[in-house]
């Protein structure tokens, strides 16, 4: 399952779609109109969560969490790859709540700051990643393996 919020995080995750022709894959992201594309590009495989589901949106952030196990226990994935935000922390600890491998990749316009999502599926990921070599001083037990660019 590859998670990401609309934007630059969905950017990211979608320059790993050389894996998706490589195993069962389920692309979640948020529904708006900058993600109505993806539907005629990945039939079958595109799942929506609510936009703007943040801790400053808790009515959005609660639908987010049940619509996230809904989707979890509906897909069962193996494996949660995602690069935020906001939707990505939910499905990462319903994830590993219930045995998924969580692989994070911290976003790519972070070069000196934390993301509050990094910051809280860092404690649990089985594999954090960074795209900047200056991000392992903040994420000591991360691994740099250069950008997804």
């Amino acid at each position: 399952m590859f998670v990401a919020g609309a934007g630059g995080h969905l950017t990211e995750i979608l320059k790993l779609n050389s894996l998706f022709s490589k195993y069962s894959y389920s692309l979640v992201t948020e529904k708006c109109p900058a993600t109505s594309f993806l539907e005629e590009e990945y039939p079958h495989h595109v799942f929506y969560l609510v936009r703007n589901s943040s801790f400053a949106h808790p009515i959005r952030l609660l639908i987010t969490c049940f619509k996230s196990i809904y989707l979890y226990f509906k897909l069962r994935p193996r494996y949660v790859i995602t690069t935020g935000p906001n939707i990505a922390g939910p499905m990462c600890c319903i994830g590993k709540l219930f045995g998924s491998k969580i692989i994070y990749i911290e976003s790519f316009a972070n070069i000196n700051t934390k993301t509050l999502t990094g910051r809280i599926v860092y404690k649990f990921a089985d594999l954090f990643l960074v795209q900047w070599e200056s991000m392992l001083e903040l994420y000591p037990k991360a691994v740099y393996k250069g950008m997804v660019f």
